[in-house]
């Protein structure tokens, strides 16, 4: 290990930074507060290279990652005309805070989203219809490789479903600050719009237990079979598309409750894999094989996981 980053540590647990308080250890573990951070590190001189935020959807090996761990705090909030200028490593919670405080609106159907900014960007987090691409103005970020920065704009950062140019390139590139637009608005009517969202989170989710949010990415309708089209066209929500709620899909194969060891598929929310209490990341995945497998044999559809599996 050659690199000049001088807190690199080894063997760091990784399960408490988890919000699913499952896995094993990181044979390095490097936190990085600013851009600099980012280039005293070679990533040529590990195994492999992970990019962590606030571990809210991550699901960690038992036997940990034989790899460096950077584990993004990049902080920071500034408002900047119609931008708020945002580290990469804040809480999205923090921003909503900020907006309010600040009577800035735009945000707001992001109530109660767990995670940082950088990893909404990164996987273009969405819910009730809106997603965080919405909003982006400009992307920031480090080339992890060659230390060079750029600069995107929204149509530079290539969104998709749950997706964009920072996941497609595998991680090589490391998301350093984000620009988001807002506007300035009533901060009563932006408290209760936010509220209305953590409150509709708390009543349907499964917040009593550890989880990473939805397990599945939900199914586009234009995927969902012809033959079963008209059983399923009274469940069609926007995602923003038109789209087949997976929680129905594993609803109706019958999955719901279904447990192996500490893991169980939500009773509440069957998109939601919880942790009664020390689940195992290979009971997690026998539960993820089991949902994709079954809902396969009876549906015909493919499911996509959402959250990343680290290993």
């Amino acid at each position: 290990m050659k690199s000049n980053l001088m807190n690199i540590l080894q063997n760091v647990t990784l399960r408490n930074l988890s919000n699913y308080k499952i896995g094993g250890s990181a044979s390095f573990f490097a936190e990085i507060e600013n851009p600099d951070d980012v280039r005293q590190i070679n990533p040529d001189d590990f195994k492999k290279v992970f990019v962590m935020g606030a571990g809210t959807n991550i699901l960690i090996s038992d036997d940990g990652f034989d790899g460096l761990v950077i584990h993004n705090k990049i902080s920071g909030i500034k408002h900047e005309d119609i931008d708020l200028k945002i580290g990469s490593g804040v809480l999205f919670s923090d921003v909503l805070n900020y907006c309010i405080e600040n009577s800035l609106s735009g945000l707001e159907w992001a109530g109660g989203l767990p995670g940082t900014v950088g990893g909404a960007v990164w996987g273009n987090a969405g819910a009730f219809g809106e997603e965080t691409k919405d909003s982006v103005y400009e992307v920031e970020s480090i080339d992890l490789y060659t230390k060079e920065k750029k600069v995107r704009t929204n149509s530079e950062c290539k969104f998709g479903y749950r997706t964009s140019l920072f996941k497609q390139n595998n991680d090589r590139e490391l998301i350093t600050e984000v620009f988001l637009k807002v506007k300035n608005g009533e901060k009563q009517d932006i408290i209760k719009k936010t509220q209305e969202k953590i409150e509709y989170r708390n009543i349907r989710h499964p917040m009593d237990y550890p989880s990473l949010g939805s397990t599945f990415k939900n199914v586009s309708w234009r995927d969902v079979p012809e033959r079963f089209k008209e059983e399923f066209k009274q469940y069609i929500k926007d995602d923003p598309m038109p789209i087949m709620p997976t929680a129905k899909l594993i609803f109706l194969a019958g999955l719901m409750g279904k447990r192996i060891g500490g893991a169980m598929i939500s009773d509440k929310h069957p998109n939601f894999i919880v942790n009664l209490g020390n689940a195992k990341s290979s009971e997690v995945l026998e539960l993820i094989d089991l949902a994709k497998k079954t809902v396969k044999e009876k549906f015909e559809i493919d499911l996509q996981e959402e959250i990343q599996i680290l290993k």
